[in-house]
């Protein structure tokens, strides 16, 4: 029988974690897996529908060909694992009243489908980032970020920040107002919500 060497447990220990970093530092970052869903989404291209739709729950969504902005922000959390339907609604069913846009209990079809919600959710649990999009305030918007718009309309809009920058020189912003873009838009409309969740 082969003879071995003594056993270096701090070598072991050591080796392992040099294995564990090199493996993490291969793995997308959590902004790299949102952008790459939101990419995914504009070749997807999907239509904008408004419609009211029975969902599976939790994790339920509409056929990938359609949807509205809140839609894209969903999509793109869930690939790092966050479900806004089952998140929003949880959170609904214990503090419903402090929620801006909900009928007369909790509905896991639509509530998360809501810029209200969405903005009222990551104000609690996401970080808010500054809402000024000046030269001084120009790093703090970054890949991955969810923006929160006041259309001219009046209506509410959303996107999420891309790593590509527009001739504007700010990020650019996966958002579907008609179908899903990539667009130098961020600057377009006045900004009410800007948050990094997770």
């Amino acid at each position: 029988m082969a003879r071995r060497g003594p056993h270096n447990p701090v070598v072991s220990v050591l080796a392992c974690a040099c294995l564990a970093l090199t493996l993490q530092s291969r793995r997308p970052s959590v902004a790299q897996r949102i952008v790459a869903e939101a990419r995914t989404q504009v070749r997807e291209s999907a239509t904008y529908d408004p419609s009211y739709v029975r969902l599976a729950y939790p994790m339920g969504d509409l056929p990938r060909d359609r949807g509205v902005c809140t839609d894209v922000v969903v999509r793109c959390l869930r690939a790092v694992g966050r479900d806004l339907q089952s998140l929003i609604h949880q959170d609904m069913k214990t503090r419903f009243a402090t929620y801006p846009r909900r009928g007369k209990r909790p509905d896991p079809n639509i509530d998360h489908r809501r810029v209200p919600n969405q903005t009222h959710f990551l104000r609690k649990f996401g970080r808010s980032l500054p809402l000024d999009l000046t030269d001084e305030t120009k790093g703090d918007w970054r890949p991955g970020d969810l923006v929160y718009w006041k259309l001219d309309s009046g209506l509410d809009h959303a996107g999420v920040l891309t790593d590509a920058r527009g001739t504007s020189g700010w990020p650019m912003v996966v958002h579907n107002l008609s179908r899903t873009t990539e667009e130098d838009c961020l600057t377009r409309w006045r900004v009410i919500g800007h948050f990094r969740y997770p």
